[in-house]
């Protein structure tokens, strides 16, 4: 919808789409899908989940057995993100790089786009 030709709305790494390949065949999911809502200290959250269906309207992403969708209302707000899962002492989780995000609350959970 808001692609360019050539170009995903969003990239995978390495690791994140391993994780998303794995937990894709463990729960028997079509795929994860990527959204956001309004929420949290800064006014927006990521909401992901794992998926039986492909909605029509949704970017697909498909990368090394990892499939992403981005639901309509997100695509905007998503486009140029790299997803990726990060692994410390303390936690694990898919984290969101995101160019489009004018600002972050401090837990990292809640994000703010420019003009909302």
């Amino acid at each position: 919808m808001f692609g360019i030709p050539g170009k995903q709305a969003v990239t995978i790494t390495e690791k994140a789409a391993v994780q998303i390949a794995k937990l894709m065949s463990d729960g028997g999911k079509k795929g994860l899908r990527v959204g956001v809502k309004k929420g949290g200290c800064a006014g927006m959250e990521y909401t992901m989940d794992y998926v039986d269906e492909i909605d029509p309207n949704d970017e697909v992403v498909e990368q090394n057995g990892a499939v992403v969708m981005i639901a309509p209302m997100a695509q905007m707000f998503l486009f140029g993100t790299e997803i990726d899962y990060e692994v410390s002492l303390l936690e694990a989780g898919f984290k969101f790089n995101n160019p489009n995000v004018s600002e972050a609350c401090g837990c990292g959970e809640s994000i703010k786009f420019e003009g909302m």
